[in-house]
Formats: structure tokens, sequence, C-alpha cells
């Protein structure tokens, strides 16, 4: 990637102009794309931008329980889940992407991630997501990614890219944005802190965005779905918490509404990143969780 010095004081200052340009450009392409996302984000919610929401901030508010203010202590699969969220954010705001494929045609599952850019994206643990993969040479795949930002892995030289905290550093950001309190439990041996939702109007909002997803707004092709609502249903689904979503559903409605989840479980990712537009970093997620 760096290119070799010149020989003469014209040639690097070319170089330089060159590395500068690249460098401007990435910044550009970063900025473009968040302004993208800003615009999906304002077509799939009418939200204000103090209460719009992260992809993870959304699969958090689904998995807390609105009075107690916690995630059920025997759902495991939130951590990862929450993982995942973070590398689609990244991936959807253009700082990361996947190797090319190559003549040997990779599969999604063992392709690496490389830096799109390191502009930073003003949110916290995205950037410290950002930083660890920047620093990481040679590239990890996907699925290592979502293990070492999880603290999953037997790699004592990879616990460092471990993300501390998260469910409570996103609860904090819904607590600025007025979505959550904070509270104190006691559970008889020890006091918890815990974050019982505050307004409801955000989570009811929440919930039917992705009821409506799959019954009354229901397109039969995934790449007409918004790319934030197919990462929160399927992410959803991989944190275990989608069901809450779905839970005050009549039966019929439910049962359409699962199956139509299950047709988007049962794509072909791989076919599917290869369409144009398609976000393959998204797919890669995806494949991860149903590997």
């Amino acid at each position: 990637m760096n290119r070799t010095d010149g020989l003469v004081r014209r040639v690097k200052a070319r170089d330089t102009e060159s590395n500068g340009g690249s460098s401007s450009s990435a910044a550009n392409h970063a900025d473009q794309e968040d302004n993208k996302v800003d615009k999906e984000d304002e077509m799939e919610d009418c939200d204000s931008k103090e209460t719009r929401l992260t992809l993870m901030e959304e699969v958090l508010l689904l998995g807390l329980k609105d009075k107690e203010g916690y995630t059920s202590f025997w759902n495991d699969c939130i951590s990862s889940g929450l993982r995942g969220c973070i590398l689609i954010e990244l991936g959807l705001r253009g700082r990361i992407e996947l190797e090319r494929a190559g003549m040997r045609r990779k599969g999604l599952c063992t392709r690496k991630i490389i830096l799109k850019s390191d502009t930073p994206t003003g949110d916290v643990l995205l950037d410290e997501a950002l930083k660890h993969i920047k620093e990481t040479y040679p590239p990890e795949t996907i699925q290592s990614w979502i293990e070492y930002l999880s603290g999953e892995t037997w790699n004592p030289l990879k616990i460092r890219y471990q993300l501390k905290n998260v469910r409570e550093r996103l609860a904090k950001n819904l607590v600025e944005k007025g979505v959550l309190t904070t509270e104190k439990q006691n559970f008889l041996l020890f006091d918890m802190t815990t974050h019982p939702l505050t307004d409801n109007v955000i989570k009811c909002r929440l919930v039917k965005k992705i009821q409506d997803a799959v019954l009354t707004k229901w397109v039969n092709d995934p790449q007409r779905i918004g790319k934030r609502m197919l990462a929160l249903i399927l992410l959803a689904h991989a944190s275990d918490v989608l069901e809450n979503a779905f839970a005050p559903l009549n039966d019929d409605d439910y049962e359409l509404a699962m199956r139509r989840v299950r047709e988007l479980l049962d794509l072909d990712f791989e076919a599917e990143s290869a369409k144009s537009n398609a976000n393959e970093v998204i797919w890669a997620v995806f494949a991860a969780f149903t590997k």
C-alpha cells in the first residue's frame, strides 16, 4: 500500500500530493457515505436527529425489559449480535469493506475486512472498533472480528480488541437520548444498575417499523428492503430479541412474520452479496451468524 519514495524533489512532491489526494478522497467518500446513511435513515424513519438510533441501540432496546431495564439473563446471543451491528454500521458508513473475492472467488466468510476510511464516525464504540481494525495486520475475517470484539477468543494477543461494557455504554447513550433512565436495583446479593424505559413512543415506533417491514410493507426481494432495516431484522434475530417485536402480533400475523424472516435467513448470501448495489459487509455478517 506504501508507494516507493521518489529520487528527486518533484517526484516526492507528486507522491505527497497523490497520497494527500488519496487520503482526502477516502475522507470525502466517508462523508458521502455518512450523508447517504442519514438520508436512508430519514426515508425509513421520521424521527428527529436527537432520537435517531444506531443499529446497536435498536437491538439493545428490543432486548431490554421495559420496566426492569435489563436484558434477559438467559440471552447469551446479544453480546455477539451487538458486535455484528458495529461491523455493519462501519460498513454502511463507508469505513470498512471486504477484500476482493479474486479469481478463486473466495467466500464471504473467508474474505478479510479492509479499512476503507479511518475518518472518525463520532460514535465512541464505532471509532474504538475502527481503531482496532486499522491497527491489525494482516487483516482478519468478519467471524474473527465478531469474536475479538466480544472477547470470545483463545488468542491472548487478541484479547485487547475486546470492546468492554458495550451494553452499559449503549444504554447510557439511550439515556442521553431520553429513551431510558438509570436506576439501581437490589438483587439480594448485589446491586445492579438498570435502565428502565422512559420514552415508550420511540420503542413502539421501532417495534411497529419492524412489524411493518415484514407485513404491510413486505417486498419479496431483499435488495428492495432498506439495508438498515434488513440488518436490523436479521441481527435482532441473531441476538435473540426479534421475538420481542413480534410478541404483540395476533397468531396469523405472527406466523406470517416469522415465515418471512425464515425466507430471509434461507437466502443465498453469497449470491445476494454479488448483486449490484449490495453491501458485502452486511451479507458477510449474516453469513457469519448462520454458519
